[in-house]
């Protein structure tokens, strides 16, 4: 392929050139398949209004985002990310951050992964717009990554897989039963006073079928039940594929928000119901009461790195309505005090305060005693620009690959905020809701 050299445009900074090639459009699953069972491969698959992001051949992978960066450089606005660092953090890098955090951690997953990508085709839907992104030492290498991004528009169309279920066998973890016990013993916690709000899940697992790879999932999922934040990361011998619709941190200039989710009703058979449903969860004051002690627990984590006074509260308790469930979403919103970066933001408010609970500590040793360690779950997989930027999602609504001899075996888990009035059977059915949508994927037809 190549690229109308009118369409080019070139920016310098004191660091390194980036080039910019506008080519045509071209849907980002389908663009993605021919490289999803690539190491690093990845793609970010944004919602309505949103850039998405597709990935390869990364120059450096590590631990350290501040070395791999280097120091800020302007890179202009559109898209927001003008390549830079994917990041996988998994639950448990909190144990780094925190010495009384749960200290045990799953095997199979790193607390944190990084790989930094000098190429990258970034693509929005409503305007039908792609563009590669190359960013070098000077002009010419620069152009040169941005070409070779636009080249991998040029693999044979991978065509999806035949219909029928993806997975070999599924099993939950606890049965309502069980996960209900777990509850009530949350909720005597709770009412001794040892915490206020703490996030249970539970998990379901299994094998694919002989064949089907995570990808096939990942493409599932987009078509039948898209996501603000979905995500498909392909890492060696594992995978991680999200649909979350949760946004953890975004940091652009020196302004973070984070945008925390509590209280859910399923989606009702038919407009009527589903709009009864709705106004019920409107209405509802534990779900009001649960979002609310997570915006203050997410105003004092931003307040750790913020200008005194700055930490604001632009939305609570909004109605979002996604494919198979309303929820409430609240935004928190502050300035990054003088000296302290998007890192440090991230780090303060590791992990997110909507699937932990508070106090936050407190919260995460009682899930410690339910649950074994997260590993991608409830992490956060999130880029970070050289100038600064960062948008990170919260990993729920996702599942958990690792490789072995006889092919894929997968967790995914789904979980809800226990409060003092919980109900446990409730909370039980409202893992299920969550969870339904991935689980059709799994079970179901599809393409």
């Amino acid at each position: 392929m190549t690229a109308d050299p009118a369409s080019q445009t070139l920016a310098h900074d004191a660091h390194a050139f980036v080039a910019r090639i506008d080519g045509p459009w071209c849907d980002p699953v389908a663009a993605m398949a021919a490289y999803a069972d690539e190491a690093y491969a990845a793609l970010l698959l944004s919602g309505r209004g949103g850039w998405s992001y597709l990935l390869r051949r990364p120059d450096a992978v590590g631990e350290d985002l501040p070395a791999m960066l280097g120091p800020r450089a302007a890179q202009g606005d559109d898209p927001p990310f003008r390549c830079g660092v994917l990041g996988l953090a998994s639950y448990e890098l909190s144990a780094r951050l925190e010495t009384v955090a749960p200290q045990a951690r799953d095997p199979a997953w790193p607390d944190l992964t990084l790989a930094r990508y000098p190429a990258l085709l970034a693509f929005h839907a409503d305007d039908r717009r792609l563009v590669a992104i190359g960013r070098g030492g000077d002009q010419a290498q620069a152009e040169g990554r941005a070409r070779d991004a636009m080249s991998w528009l040029e693999a044979p169309p991978s065509a999806p897989p035949s219909g029928g279920p993806l997975a070999a066998e599924v099993a939950v973890s606890l049965d309502d039963r069980d996960h209900a016990q777990a509850v009530a013993e949350t909720v005597g916690r709770i009412a001794a006073g040892e915490i206020f709000q703490a996030n249970l899940a539970r998990a379901w697992r299994g094998r694919l079928r002989s064949g089907r790879t995570p990808f096939d999932l990942f493409r599932r999922l987009a078509k039948a039940s898209p996501a603000s934040y979905a995500a498909y990361l392909r890492l060696p011998r594992r995978a991680v594929v999200s649909n979350s619709p949760e946004r953890f941190l975004s940091v652009r200039g020196d302004v973070v928000e984070t945008w925390p989710i509590k209280g859910t009703r399923p989606r009702g058979g038919d407009p009527a119901a589903d709009e009864a449903l709705a106004r019920e969860l409107l209405a509802s004051p534990k779900d009001r009461a649960e979002n609310l002690m997570i915006v203050d627990l997410m105003r004092n984590d931003l307040a750790r790195v913020c200008a005194p006074g700055s930490v604001q509260v632009p939305e609570l308790a909004s109605l979002r309505t996604y494919a198979n469930v309303h929820h409430l979403v609240s935004r928190v919103r502050g300035r990054l005090a003088p000296g302290r970066s998007a890192w440090d933001s991230f780090l303060a408010a590791f992990p997110p305060g909507s699937i932990t609970g508070t106090p936050k500590l407190q919260a995460m040793q009682v899930i410690a005693r339910h649950e074994p360690p997260r590993g991608p779950y409830c992490g956060s997989l999130f880029w970070a620009g050289f100038d600064g930027a960062l948008e990170a999602s919260v990993l729920i609504r996702t599942v958990a690959f690792v490789e072995e001899a006889g092919g894929w075996r997968f967790e995914a888990r789904a979980g809800g905020g226990v409060v003092a009035d919980s109900d446990p059977h409730a909370e039980a059915a409202e893992t299920r809701h969550k969870i339904s949508a991935i689980l059709a994927a799994l079970t179901g037809e599809g393409p």
